[in-house]
């Protein structure tokens, strides 16, 4: 091929695109007969403990499921977003936020002035207490839990941990070796069942489920007066917005009160 055809054949693929370009539409709509673009909806990944029921956890075929894990899908898809669920180990789950690995825990994390140094929070959307259990045959009480003579599981990195060594180890009623902490709520009460440990704290919703069909009993609850918010990095601040307004719309809405009677929730 000579350079002077190839030259010419050049000039004319110039214009061919030149006019094509012309025919864009410089507004971005679609020209008339044409498919209409759907835009992609934004995908927020959400961090769960996956096991804490009723508010979080994972079924026996690997799904997502609980109180808030429904309340989250209701709001997304309210809000015009949409929602990956992701477990993560309850005493990492704030620095993997941090870090952009999810972004937000919407997982009953209970709003404190610790957290809120490294997070923001929504409104709040439940308030709690923590519950105390023994085992059935052990005949301990709340005030033998109270004098801190007992050896205590807790979750690692949950307010029931925080209570004890606030209210219990560092006023010295208790040794700092007698609080046991484990990854997940499940061990603790499997320890409690096989009386490897005295009593457990943790919130009463998921107790409750933790508990059943153990030969373990709840003594008594500890009046903390916890609120439930959802954990968000402090520069998500339109995220924020987002979701106080679905909780917002969430709680006004009939779905809330299905929700806590299909997960048989009390205030």
């Amino acid at each position: 091929m000579s350079r002077n055809w190839l030259g010419t054949l050049l000039v004319a693929m110039v214009i061919i695109a030149v006019g094509f370009a012309g025919c864009t539409s410089s507004t971005g709509q679609p020209s008339e007969g044409a498919p209409a673009q759907v835009a992609e909806k934004t995908v927020y990944v959400v961090g769960i403990d996956g096991e804490y029921p009723p508010y979080s956890y994972i079924d026996s075929e690997g799904n997502p499921q609980g109180f808030d894990v429904d309340s989250i899908k209701w709001i997304a898809e309210e809000q015009g977003f949409e929602v990956e669920i992701q477990p993560i180990a309850w005493d990492g789950i704030i620095v993997a936020l941090q870090n952009g690995k999810i972004d937000m825990v919407y997982s009953g994390m209970t709003i404190t002035e610790e957290r809120k140094e490294k997070v923001s929070f929504s409104i709040p959307y439940w308030k709690v207490n923590q519950s105390v259990a023994v085992h059935e045959d052990s005949g301990y009480t709340l005030e033998d839990f109270k004098s801190g003579t007992l050896v205590v599981g807790g979750q690692r990195g949950t307010t029931g941990q925080f209570w004890v060594e606030e209210h219990l180890v560092e006023t010295g009623l208790m040794e700092k070796e007698s609080l046991k902490t484990y990854d997940n709520f499940p061990l603790v009460a499997e320890d409690l069942k096989n009386q490897r440990i005295d009593a457990a704290i943790y919130d009463k919703p998921p107790m409750l489920d933790a508990i059943e069909g153990k030969p373990l009993v709840i003594v008594g609850e500890i009046d903390t007066g916890e609120e439930y918010g959802v954990a968000i990095r402090k520069d998500d601040t339109e995220l924020l917005e987002t979701i106080n307004e679905g909780i917002t719309k969430l709680m006004a809405d009939p779905y809330w009160e299905e929700l806590k009677e299909q997960y048989e929730m009390t205030e």
